[in-house]
């Protein structure tokens, strides 16, 4: 049995995880709670749904401090849960401190879910919001010059494919992109995608994500590196980039080689790794390495607003 320790912190939580294993039989139970509690919002940042694609249900929301003034940076989010989970109200509390303390408009985009919407229908969702962001930058305050994005496991994977899918298209200009414990290689064949035990993501969650997401063509050699960005040949002309993994997480290892790639291709490009911890490790908040895990985040995301200026 191949293992990897827990941080010392989270080894006495594992018990709390609520599910050991996402299938099709639970999916619709689990779709019908949260991913969390939602937590309370303050009265300092304003948000408003606008439907970017009427047809296919796309929402984004837009946050925004109330007593911001001027054009700011964006910074364009989605959410994660493995192609299969979530919403967009999950990015709600983030953009909550984040808009005030950095001073952005922060973008969250509500994309079709798998295996209903399998491959490309929910990147072309997170293609659709982020150009209508772009194009009506002038009218939600937002300076179209000073576009991030930034994603979270599957939404990680969706944002990795997103900054090759503007760069091959050429209508938005990104300049950097967060990746957060980034969902991106379907292959399933690295050492660390094979671990037992892994917490939160187990092996055969993540089998079920990618068959959902990427319907007939999961387990083909044709599945496009807009699907799977650990596919792509070409990883050049890409905004900044940050990974960050935890040890214990079964993307660990292709998510070193994804930012080893890009600083490769000429990216400049930052990685943290974290010994021991799992997956998702920021929803442990109160412990001191989901602290410091976020912290570095923040950290080179307000480096990255300094340089775009």
């Amino acid at each position: 049995m191949a293992t990897v320790p827990l941080h010392e912190e989270i080894e006495p939580l594992k018990e709390m995880v609520p599910f050991a294993v996402i299938n099709a039989e639970n999916l619709p139970e689990l779709r019908a709670g949260r991913l969390g509690e939602l937590p309370e919002l303050s009265d300092g940042v304003e948000r408003a749904d606008h439907v970017v694609d009427e047809a296919n249900g796309v929402v984004v929301r837009v946050h925004r401090s109330v007593d911001a003034t001027g054009d700011l940076p964006c910074v364009y989010s989605i959410h994660g849960g493995g192609y299969i989970l979530g919403s967009y109200e999950m990015d709600d509390a983030k953009f909550d401190r984040w808009c005030p303390t950095y001073g952005i408009v922060g973008v969250s985009v509500e994309y079709r879910l798998s295996p209903e919407t399998p491959y490309p229908g929910p990147l072309e969702d997170c293609y659709a919001g982020m150009k209508w962001t772009y194009d009506n930058a002038d009218e939600l305050g937002i300076d179209r010059d000073k576009i991030g994005i930034t994603g979270v496991s599957a939404g990680g994977g969706l944002c990795a494919a997103l900054a090759l899918l503007a760069r091959d298209r050429g209508e938005v200009p990104l300049q950097f992109q967060l990746l957060d414990c980034p969902m991106i290689d379907d292959r399933q064949i690295t050492p660390s995608s094979q671990l037992d035990d892994l917490l939160i993501w187990s092996r055969e969650s993540n089998a079920f994500g990618w068959q959902s997401y990427l319907g007939d063509l999961y387990g083909s050699d044709d599945v496009p590196y807009t699907a799977a960005a650990a596919r792509a040949e070409d990883l050049s002309g890409l905004p900044d980039a940050y990974v960050c993994i935890g040890g214990a997480d079964g993307f660990r290892d292709e998510d070193i080689t994804y930012a080893m790639r890009l600083y490769g291709a000429g990216v400049p490009t930052e990685l943290h790794v974290y010994p021991g911890a799992p997956h998702g490790v920021a929803m442990f908040g109160h412990l001191e390495i989901a602290q410091r895990y976020s912290a570095d985040q923040e950290d080179w995301l307000r480096r990255q607003l300094e340089r775009i200026g």
